[in-house]
């Protein structure tokens, strides 16, 4: 609706993954490289957390696209499954084949069959799941046992998880300590600071085709902090709904007039608003009341 208003050839700030618009800022570009110097140590299992909305899914599948030969991946956006689906998923994943009638252990026959040929072959296999905090606690323990297959020098499965916060509380537990255990590298991704907002906002503009210069300053990065808390997919919900915001009233720039109309049309952004107005005003109306019953009495009637 207003790509051709602001001079952009497609959506900047689309919530789908676009590994195109990846922005290299330090703390993707540092989770990136634990990623990869892991698995290229041979670890067993990496593990990324983030708050909802800080890019995982975005990591995850710029991972995907930059393991170079003689890596082999599987990936498994949605664990949220008992052992034997995820087994399937897996050997799904791998292509193999097997009746659906098969029972678990005679996949897992097939899975380390596969994990084994693959090593033989020179191939470095890695399993990546998303949203590894919804996995059921049997099915987690499960990816423990899969690692278990290893020759002398090396593990036959690398496994990265990619999950919110509450993998950490689920890794606690003293049922699942061997899995934890075995976590060698791990990194948690930060939401981003004023400077960094500013640079994922001009990147974002620049791969979606803005030339315009007044165009690439027009966000306030500070406005945009204040109300996602760094947070990048809420940065892309209130900068695409500022930009309607300006086209619609046929303004050429942004200012902190649209972004306070998107944050206030956002859930998650306008409780932030409604939670800093109580702190901000409440201690006001205290005072306020305090004086009005302190002078009550002296006031003539």
């Amino acid at each position: 609706m207003y790509l051709k208003h602001f001079g952009l050839t497609q959506l900047p700030f689309n919530l789908t993954p676009d590994t195109q618009f990846f922005c290299d800022l330090p703390t993707h570009r540092e989770a990136l490289n634990v990623l990869l110097i892991a698995l290229q140590g041979g670890e067993g299992f990496i593990k990324i957390t983030g708050p909802v909305g800080t890019g995982k899914t975005l990591l995850c599948r710029k991972l995907l696209n930059e393991l170079p030969a003689p890596f082999v991946t599987a990936y498994i956006p949605n664990p949220d499954m008992d052992t034997t689906a995820l087994h399937q998923s897996i050997a799904d994943e791998f292509n193999l084949r097997y009746a659906r009638s098969n029972d678990q252990s005679r996949i897992l026959v097939k899975i380390n069959k596969y994990l084994l040929q693959a090593s033989q072959q020179g191939q470095k296999v890695v399993l990546i799941i998303d949203e590894a905090q919804a996995m059921p606690l049997k099915t987690l323990e499960s990816l423990r046992l899969l690692t278990n297959l290893e020759t002398e020098k090396q593990k036959l499965l690398q496994i990265v998880l990619f999950a919110q916060p509450e993998l950490d509380k689920i890794l606690q537990q003293k049922s699942i300590r061997q899995l934890r255990q075995r976590i060698s590298f791990s990194y948690q991704l930060q939401a981003l600071n004023k400077q960094q907002i500013q640079e994922y906002l001009l990147h974002r503009l620049y791969i979606a085709g803005n030339t315009h210069t007044d165009l690439l300053g027009i966000f306030s990065a500070t406005a945009l902090q204040f109300y996602t808390k760094g947070i990048p997919r809420l940065i892309n919900i209130l900068a695409h709904k500022a930009l309607l915001a300006a086209y619609g009233k046929g303004h050429s720039s942004i200012g902190w007039q649209h972004i306070h109309l998107a944050a206030v049309d956002t859930e998650d952004t306008r409780r932030h608003l409604n939670i800093w107005l109580f702190r901000k005003v409440l201690p006001w109306l205290v005072v306020a009341s305090a004086v009005f019953i302190y002078f009550l009495p002296r006031l003539p009637l």
